[in-house]
């Protein structure tokens, strides 16, 4: 575990384990630029985003809102869509059998 992990990590590997959360700046994250054009209230370096930038799935508990609804209409998951009715939907439920 690193010093950027998120400290909700057991209750998000229970949704799906294959996701790793950590927190980052939003500015070191490369998230897709017409997202980043709909940030318009701080710098980017300036706030945090929870995410696992490999399976592009974000936890809005731990994200800025505006920074959610950015990626909202992106290729991002926020992680309730993802375990639910997104990718991790089919992990999720191979996991409960």
């Amino acid at each position: 575990m690193s010093a950027r992990t998120c400290p909700d990590w057991p209750e998000l590997m229970e949704l799906d384990p294959d996701l790793q959360f950590k927190h980052y700046m939003v500015s070191e994250v490369g998230l897709p630029s017409e997202s980043l054009t709909r940030i318009s209230h701080v710098s980017l370096g300036e706030i945090e985003i929870c995410c696992d930038v490999e399976h592009h799935v974000f936890n809005p508990a731990h994200t800025d809102p505006q920074v959610c609804e950015a990626l909202r209409e992106t290729h991002w998951f926020d992680v309730q869509e993802w375990a639910t009715s997104g990718p991790g939907a089919d992990s999720t439920s191979s996991n409960a059998a």
